[in-house]
């Protein structure tokens, strides 16, 4: 597989971002990657899922959020957030000539849809979630999806059955409000990182491995 070319991403008013851009020789699309709140894009999970996506097809630009790459703890202001997603895009969109999709993992699929639901997003194909985190756990409410309903493209959501962030009732609740639009594919056994129990009888890398493939899947339905 080819190795991950690093690059620059300028952020108006913020600077600039690192990211690392993986193309299969055989990618069918681009999925811009962004992080979630409390880990950036070198994190273990990201890597793993960029080399399944890799292997499914599918081209990743992973990012750093502002806030990541100048080492602070707390996340950017949602208005960097989205900028940095919308600058993501333009680079993606830059460096291929691949249908362009957007997504991310928890916070960072959360701020590419408010990017999406803002207009920002313009030449996406559709917005991928690993992870929608509806709301802290033990803090019920679905205030953080009222967005959604302005995301005019396809959503597609992949959740675990244990994910303290989106209890199933509740996100299949936000996915039926939107109808058509939403596409929800659930992780049995999976919480919000996606770790499996061993009861489960397989491994985090085979749960990822089914992750990327559903993405991959959908992905291609859309083109």
């Amino acid at each position: 597989m080819a190795s991950a070319e690093q690059m620059r991403i300028a952020v108006p008013n913020a600077g600039e971002v690192s990211a690392l851009l993986l193309r299969p020789a055989m990618a069918h699309c681009i999925l811009t990657l962004a992080h979630g709140a409390g880990a950036g894009m070198h994190h273990a999970f990201l890597e793993e899922l960029a080399a399944a996506l890799a292997q499914a097809g599918v081209a990743t630009l992973r990012y750093q959020f502002p806030y990541m790459e100048q080492r602070r703890k707390a996340p950017d202001k949602p208005a960097v957030l989205t900028a940095t997603v919308q600058s993501a895009m333009h680079a993606a969109q830059a460096a291929s000539d691949l249908p362009l999709f957007a997504g991310g993992k928890s916070m960072g699929g959360r701020m590419t849809s408010q990017a999406a639901a803002l207009g920002l997003l313009p030449d996406t194909r559709g917005v991928v979630f690993f992870g929608f985190p509806l709301h802290p756990p033990n803090q019920p409410g679905t205030q953080r999806a009222d967005h959604l309903a302005k995301v005019a493209v396809p959503m597609l959501f992949l959740q675990g059955t244990r994910d303290a962030f989106a209890p199933l009732p509740s996100i299949c609740a936000v996915c039926a409000k939107l109808g058509p639009r939403a596409t929800l594919l659930v992780f049995e056994g999976a919480d919000h990182s996606f770790h499996v129990p061993k009861s489960s009888g397989k491994s985090d890398s085979d749960a990822l491995g089914e992750l990327a493939q559903a993405a991959a899947n959908w992905a291609k339905k859309l083109l």
